[in-house]
């Protein structure tokens, strides 16, 4: 089956059917692809959204944005494509840790631009910042040791 694509241009911007048969607004083809600064704005962004409360909690916290994970982290993880990995979340829970225990280095949420992207072109339902949040709330609520219904309220707090 194959598909066909058609637009009515207006200025810089364009209405057609993209792949899938649905109507698509597409963009000025001058735009480049979301770099890594981009991408840290996104989370930074969605970290400012998140609800006070859950940010107080959470402590401190470091965020990286890369293309891709290293070859070390998938190999530790048993990942061999690297666009199956699109964020992870590195350091000792917050429940897993104890006070007789040494200092647990600082925790980290990585975001990997390159899986972002592609997630975010494949799905075509979701903006790159919602999925950016999606992305930084789950990984950050590996932190609180959170369920995975615990995580989809937070995402729906930082909605509104």
């Amino acid at each position: 089956m194959t598909h066909a694509s058609s637009f009515w241009a207006s200025g810089h911007a364009c209405v057609g059917r993209g792949a899938r048969g649905r109507w698509v607004r597409m963009v000025d083809a001058r735009l480049r692809a979301p770099s890594l600064d981009d991408l840290a704005a996104l989370a930074e962004d969605a970290w400012r959204r998140l609800p006070d409360s859950f940010r107080r909690a959470a402590g401190e916290i470091g965020f990286r944005i890369e293309d891709f994970a290293d070859e070390e982290t998938l190999a530790a993880l048993g990942i061999e494509d690297p666009f199956e990995l699109s964020g992870l979340y590195q350091g000792v829970d917050l429940p897993s840790r104890s006070l007789l225990d040494p200092a647990p280095q600082p925790a980290m949420v990585w975001l990997y631009r390159r899986p972002l992207l592609d997630e975010w072109a494949e799905r075509g339902d979701v903006t790159l910042g919602e999925l950016v949040t999606h992305v930084l709330v789950h990984e950050v609520g590996h932190h609180f040791g959170f369920s995975d219904e615990a995580m989809d309220a937070i995402l729906e707090a930082s909605e509104d």
